[in-house]
């Protein structure tokens, strides 16, 4: 039955970081381990979120893009040996998704990967505090982590209620860093994650609210972050637009840009972000016939001019759109960019049907095997 979730308490805006102290005592206080990647520690954030609290903080940096789920164990590790409490969970998804996994693995047995799935985890962990820098993947209202598989070259998810924050504080004053590449990369991810859920078989009255408004605020102020990464109402927009659709993402779920991008980072190593951002106007292509009112609508959050069109040619538009954005933003507009194998693309294709089976049928229009190369040459 469909359900909406999300992280109960969300504290948002410029200074909402002076909440954390608050936001820690209410989870019980005690020993914090926070869970970051090295690069906010050189930038200086991670001390500023540490400053923010009168308790007692272990700092992991251990943290890093696409993460492998044998990083949660060592940070499982770190957890235990600095006796903590309560997990902060600091940086961009990778890092959110790795705090929240290692929080759930300290009240639970075995290994991450005996819990790839939907609700396998038995039991609750230690409870989490995210605090995104980026926008884009919406982890901080998130019931899943997402981790590469090096075993078979795969990327596979755990989603469990038990994953989901406790509390988010999201302060665009901690995004004002963040370099213009990853600005486009995350904020084409969010828009991904809107798109693909108001589209999506599950989706519901509920994920369509928080998506429709996320497509709209990331149509809004993602080319400005991109212009002025100081833009400090920008980023805020960003980071809202970048919650709703994580909210969205966690009733909806998503479809085959996201099945195609995992397939596609397993296999390739290709950055999250970067592939969704490329792949996306091609699989919206694709889908087009099977619901083309809701990408009308797309295209009409997006400011583009659908009076007096067709409902058909204002999904063109949609479509269009999107890929203007991501060429404005000069994120890889082809595989080839990416130094892709095209004899790999048969691969990327199987791979896809083979191990995304549960986002894929949730993709609004069937997506067999061939279909899945036939995007994948297209893209190329």
């Amino acid at each position: 039955m469909p359900k909406f979730l999300t992280t109960p308490v969300i504290h948002h805006g410029p200074g909402s970081l002076g909440q954390l102290d608050e936001e820690i005592r209410k989870l019980g206080g005690g020993r914090v381990g926070l869970i970051t990647d090295p690069g906010l520690v050189a930038a200086g954030i991670c001390s500023r979120v540490v400053q923010a609290t009168h308790y007692e903080v272990a700092v992991c940096d251990a943290a890093e893009p696409e993460p492998s789920y044998e990083l949660v164990a060592r940070c499982v590790e770190f957890l235990r040996d600095e006796r903590c409490e309560v997990v902060i969970g600091l940086g961009g998804g990778s890092s959110i998704d790795t705090a929240k996994m290692a929080a759930v693995m300290m009240g639970n047995e075995g290994d991450v990967s005996d819990y790839f799935g939907a609700n396998r985890v038995p039991r609750p962990g230690l409870p989490t505090i995210a605090i995104p820098t980026t926008a884009g993947t919406g982890s901080e209202v998130s019931p899943a982590s997402v981790f590469y598989d090096p075993r078979d070259g795969t990327k596979k998810g755990v989603r469990s209620d038990y994953i989901q924050p406790k509390a988010a504080i999201l302060d665009p004053e901690l995004t004002l860093g963040l370099p213009q590449p990853l600005t486009a990369s995350t904020g084409i991810d969010a828009l991904t994650h809107a798109i693909e859920c108001y589209t999506a078989r599950a989706a519901t009255l509920l994920s369509d609210m928080t998506a429709e408004y996320a497509i709209a605020l990331i149509g809004q102020h993602l080319p400005r972050a991109y212009a002025d990464g100081s833009d400090l109402a920008a980023r805020d927009g960003m980071l809202m637009g970048s919650l709703l659709a994580g909210m969205a993402l966690a009733v909806a779920n998503v479809g085959a840009v996201h099945a195609l991008a995992q397939a596609l980072g397993g296999i390739h190593r290709v950055r999250h972000g970067v592939a969704n951002s490329l792949l996306l106007p091609y699989v919206m292509d694709f889908n087009r016939m099977a619901c083309r009112a809701k990408y009308a609508r797309v295209a009409e959050l997006l400011g583009e001019p659908i009076d007096g069109l067709s409902e058909n040619a204002a999904a063109e538009l949609a479509v269009a759109a999107v890929r203007r954005l991501t060429a404005d933003l000069q994120l890889p507009q082809r595989l080839r960019e990416l130094n892709i194998p095209k004899e790999s693309l048969d691969l990327v294709a199987e791979r896809t049907i083979e191990t995304q089976g549960r986002i894929v049928t949730n993709n609004p229009r069937r997506l067999s095997v061939e279909d899945a190369k036939a995007i994948l040459r297209a893209a190329y």
